[in-house]
């Protein structure tokens, strides 16, 4: 193998989705949107419909392709780009739910489908996506009289339950949809957190399904196997890798791992991360380089032949603070270069 290896645990996404299915009394669905943040539509799409999910949300018309072939036909997989020009066959070849988000895809889809699905994402503060206040006053009536399959909004600090914005959203939200008889969501996985009165009729976590935070109690979902190719000496004041950046201060054996920030292990993670051979850390040194990362495996009584930086004891959420970035980052920077397998 000189690639290497990610493993994504079907059964711990399971055991995600039904923890936090457990903590509202709502329907739950789930974000399946970039390949299920870099893990496969398919088979985890596939996955959670086997554990009861109803409500599938993908980021564009052509992600939604592989989720309904994976899910079936009586699923929702909505699509919160909405109806974008040339969407058409698409959504309506696979049974395909635009959440609408302006004026203009409200006017393209009731002329292109009219009898087709379709669903209303609002703006309620966060300035991305969505019908602002006064586009929905003006649409409100035609559009609720179509029956919409959902209504919903995007909290914008979600994550961080003491930030005013929560409150805010959930003011204008409720405004917004006080008296429509369409489902009506508001939380993804930060929200489920929040409280009852955020979870309205449905929850639709994401990161946290696939063992990121906010979500502090998921199990891991990936493990990322590193082949080793090489070991080497390095004896006492000699330096590894790009710039000389670490220097031995002791004689040292140095694996050399095949992955790089090609694979999505990010060049700014650089020190501060372990590898491990089980439960043996092995610290990361020099810079991470393209391809390649190199590994103080000194202590290890022996020469090892593959090394995990991906495991129960170092997360995602881990190298991202390492790199200065977020877990989604991570997770949907693992590349294709990956050879991949599933456990159920």
């Amino acid at each position: 193998m000189s690639t290497a290896h990610l493993t994504i645990n079907l059964h711990a996404l399971a055991l995600n989705w039904n923890a936090l299915d457990a903590k509202t009394d709502v329907e739950t669905g789930a974000v399946v949107k970039a390949d299920a943040y870099g893990l496969g539509a398919e088979p985890v799409a596939r996955a959670l419909a086997e554990e009861g999910v109803r409500k599938f949300f993908v980021a564009a018309a052509e992600e939604g392709v592989a989720v309904r072939e994976a899910v079936g036909p009586e699923a929702l997989v909505a699509v919160f780009s909405g109806h974008m020009e040339g969407d058409t066959n698409l959504l309506r070849d696979h049974g395909l739910t635009p959440l609408i988000n302006s004026p203009e895809q409200f006017k393209r889809h009731i002329e292109a489908l009219p009898d087709h699905s379709f669903g209303i994402q609002l703006d309620s503060g966060m300035n991305r996506l969505g019908l602002e206040p006064a586009d929905w006053a003006e649409l409100r009536h035609k559009a609720l009289a179509l029956e919409p399959q959902v209504i919903m909004s995007h909290l914008a600090c979600g994550d961080d339950p003491k930030h005013p914005m929560n409150r805010q959203q959930l003011q204008t939200f409720r405004q917004m949809t006080d008296g429509v008889d369409a489902p009506r969501s508001l939380a993804a996985t930060g929200g489920t957190f929040l409280g009852p009165e955020f979870h309205f009729d449905f929850c639709r976590p994401g990161i946290g399904l696939y063992g990121g935070l906010p979500f502090a109690g998921a199990k891991p979902v990936v493990t990322v196997d590193l082949p080793v190719i090489q070991v080497r000496d390095v004896a006492v004041g000699e330096t590894v890798g790009y710039g000389n950046s670490w220097t031995a201060r002791r004689p040292s054996k140095i694996a050399t791992v095949a992955a790089g920030y090609a694979d999505g292990l990010h060049r700014a993670i650089g020190g501060g991360i372990d590898t491990f051979a089980g439960d043996q850390p092995c610290p990361v040194v020099g810079r991470i380089s393209m391809d390649l990362i190199t590994v103080d495996v000194t202590d290890l009584p022996y020469k090892p032949d593959r090394l995990r930086i991906l495991n129960g004891h170092q997360t995602v959420d881990d190298l991202a603070e390492a790199a200065g970035t977020i877990g989604y980052e991570i997770l949907t920077s693992l590349g294709s270069r990956y050879s991949r397998g599933y456990v159920e």
